[in-house]
């Protein structure tokens, strides 16, 4: 496998709350994978960022040499592409590691409207959904 695209998301129900995170990742060969986590209480920045190295893991398991990333949140895609600093505590050691995994790829990541990111969003609510109590 070379090419993968995948969507990505992640949400709290409330902020921090219950999480999860929904990844869809689609070959070039035209097969998809959809992953749907529950990543315990955190804040909507920690599980968006949780998303993107779960898509970036799951890439480099598939042995992708290219990888284009669709996210919602802006804040992720603009730390990754540089625009932003990444100055929060909590969010330094994720945005370091999903940068240093980036490399392993011809990697590029675009902002996309959340009405766009629909499945990766679904993903997300539904793992969070489940352990409500």
């Amino acid at each position: 496998m070379s090419d993968v695209v995948a969507y990505v998301d992640g949400g709290s129900m409330g902020n921090p709350g219950p999480s999860g995170i929904g990844v869809v990742l689609e070959s070039s060969e035209g097969r998809t994978i959809r992953i749907a986590k529950w990543i315990g209480r955190q804040d909507n920045n920690v599980a968006e960022y949780v998303a993107l190295l779960e898509a970036l893991q799951c890439a480099l398991t598939l042995k992708a040499t290219k990888l284009h990333v669709y996210s919602d949140s802006e804040v992720v895609v603009r730390q990754m592409k540089g625009e932003y600093t990444c100055r929060s505590p909590r969010l330094y050691s994720l945005h370091w590691i999903c940068r240093k995994l980036a490399h392993s790829f011809d990697f590029s990541i675009s902002h996309v409207r959340r009405e766009l990111n629909a499945e990766a969003n679904d993903l997300a609510n539904a793992a969070a959904r489940q352990h409500l109590m």
